[in-house]
């Protein structure tokens, strides 16, 4: 039996498993880079090993250092949580070669759909429906252009071995299909090591539906019920809930009869999400992927069932049966859950690592904070942006919703910007009281802008002022001033007498800056610049290339969110400051441009 168990992740995660290890009375062991040496997750594992510098290619994600920590501490068992190396074919394999219990599918499961060509051709050997697209990886543009003239327009490019929204372009038209295909190998190729990708057929207006499936070393298969995913930013999710409202009963039967059919078509061991489109418009549902892990989304599975999948887990691995069968799943109520970021929604998403200096968590008996920070710790530019999640449970829907909308407005971060009093006021949009969200309502129905930003973003949008149409009270502009950049307040942004006053003052200080942070009066001070804090991913120019305007010159990532670095004008590249895996701070200058002289108006 697993006496001791690695847990080779980091964050609110990581601090899931070791509480939920030690309430079964097993030895925890915490892996940290340099950047984490005094997380929250450190400290509360029995004991820890540090795996490398801050980088995480250096650290969480060197399978080597993470396997040697285990056997040097002497646990019996690995659990990668989500993320990282979770869904690493090579980590699952290497762990098990090395004599450990790997808390998870078989290494074959995981490389077998991991490969998402590979997954849809076992979905449909197992006759789940899937989107219309290619038979396998597009191998050039010629064939590109023929698979999308076959399915039509719009088409959705894909990484063959990724997650996240890496690697992945809507395309509208052929016009479009060249960059789009080679910027989607790029990234794919730099997130991944991988550059395949293949086509599927953009479906629109479609809601993101998922089941929990679980599985044991005896051949036992069970669903848990289903998710929606759908609120959703560049692809990846922002609010979850169970079950997924407004089903019909035959479909949420077609999601769940098809999960189980993929699970034991794939021979599935633990815990694992059969992921779907679903097409409200035809009630059709398509297969997307299979999430060979714990799925960030867990817990509100878990509050609707009450079933610890952490314990299940582990139980599996122990080789016991499932504790349960098909009949014994009855879901219990309604249970959202809202994941909390350092990002700016009120500016792109654009991430804000910082120190938590105020941390004021909700409490009560139909809620669950889980999170990877105390008051005091940080949340470090390295990793992922996400630092937690808040869950509510209710009898229904709108019980648990409005309990979560409560929780969000008692929440208190200060230190940094986060995604929740955005979230907050998702909540409170009538597309979403009434369901009828989907996967691009973010972008197309609820996109933040500095008109909508609270006065004070620690502070949730309150039930009945939904976050499209609030009115901020206050603004923070950034004006250049002869010393040096200023932040000002500026009130009365909004609606209502002073408003147009204080923008026109905002105008007048964001004129001389551009979408990059650059100086931009005039095209010969505007250089260009990195948007954020990050490092840097890809140099697209060199010395002496011709650009035009809105041409991406470079790429910035910081916390899994890339950024491109764009021409303010035309011109020539006289210089490119920085090399791939520089670290850059926002409105660093990244390269030298000259402008093309207009000649017509000398």
């Amino acid at each position: 039996m697993i006496d001791s168990i690695l847990i080779a992740n980091r964050g609110e995660i990581a601090v899931r498993l070791i509480r939920a290890y030690r309430e079964l009375g097993i030895r925890t062991v915490a892996v940290y880079s340099d950047a984490d040496f005094e997380a929250l997750h450190v400290r509360l594992a029995d004991t820890a090993r540090r795996v490398g510098p801050a980088a995480v290619g250096q650290s969480y994600l060197d399978v080597e250092a993470v396997v040697g920590a285990a056997l040097d501490s002497g646990a019996d068992a690995v659990d990668p949580g989500y993320g990282l190396l979770s869904e690493n074919a090579a980590f699952a394999e290497a762990v098990t070669s090395a004599g450990l219990t790997f808390i998870g599918p078989s290494a074959r499961v995981i490389a077998r759909m991991g490969d998402k060509v590979a997954a849809r051709n076992a979905a449909r050997k197992s006759n789940v429906p899937t989107v219309p697209g290619s038979d396998g990886t597009v191998n050039s543009l010629e064939d590109a252009h023929d698979i999308a003239v076959r399915i039509g327009y719009p088409v959705i490019i894909k990484s063959s071995f990724g997650g996240g929204g890496r690697g992945m372009r809507i395309v509208s038209d052929a016009q479009e299909l060249d960059a789009a295909l080679q910027a989607a190998s790029s990234e794919s190729q730099a997130s991944f090591g991988r550059p395949e990708v293949f086509i599927e057929r953009h479906v629109r207006g479609a809601r993101h539906v998922e089941v929990q499936v679980v599985g044991d070393n005896h051949g036992n298969i069970v669903h848990l019920g289903d998710r929606d995913c759908s609120v959703q930013r560049r692809h990846q999710k922002l609010i979850e809930e169970a079950p997924a409202p407004h089903l019909s009963d035959e479909t949420r039967r077609a999601l769940t009869d098809a999960s189980v059919r993929l699970a034991r078509e794939v021979g599935y061991v633990s815990t694992g999400t059969v992921e779907f489109l679903y097409e409200p418009a035809t009630e059709n549902i398509y297969f997307l992927e299979m999430n060979t892990r714990l799925q960030v989304e867990h817990g509100v599975t878990e509050m609707v069932t009450g079933i610890d999948l952490v314990a299940t887990r582990l139980a599996i691995a122990n080789g016991e049966n499932l504790p349960f069968v098909q009949d014994d799943i009855v879901l219990s109520g309604h249970a959202i859950e809202v994941r909390l970021s350092a990002e700016d929604p009120w500016n792109h998403f654009v991430p804000t690592p910082g120190t938590a200096e105020v941390l004021r968590v909700p409490g009560g008996p139909w809620l669950r904070a889980d999170l990877g920070i105390g008051q005091g710790d940080s949340v470090a530019r390295e990793y992922d942006s996400m630092f937690g999640k808040l869950l509510a449970w209710g009898n229904d829907r709108n019980t648990a919703r409005r309990r979560l909308i409560a929780a969000l407005g008692e929440l208190r971060i200060d230190g940094f910007t986060t995604t929740a009093p955005y979230c907050a006021g998702i909540l409170s949009e009538r597309s979403f009281v009434v369901a009828e969200h989907t996967t691009t309502s973010v972008d197309e129905q609820w996109q933040a802008s500095e008109n909508t930003r609270p006065a004070h973003t620690n502070t949730s949008i309150s039930e009945g002022n939904p976050m499209s149409s609030s009115a901020a009270t206050s603004r923070l502009v950034d004006i250049d001033a002869a010393g040096g950049t200023v932040r000002v307040t500026i009130f009365g942004v909004g609606k209502g007498k002073g408003a147009d006053t204080a923008r026109a003052a905002e105008r007048s200080s964001s004129s001389r800056s551009n979408g990059n942070g650059n100086n931009a009066g005039d095209t010969g001070s505007a250089q260009p610049s990195s948007p954020m804090d990050g490092v840097v991913v890809a140099v697209n120019v060199e010395s002496g290339a011709q650009v035009v305007k809105g041409q991406a010159l470079a790429v910035v990532e910081a916390m899994k969110m890339q950024m491109p670095v764009v021409a303010p004008y035309g011109g020539t590249v006289h210089a490119v400051l920085v090399e791939l895996g520089d670290s850059v701070i926002g409105r660093q200058q990244i390269i030298t441009l000259e402008p093309v002289v207009d000649t017509a108006s000398v």
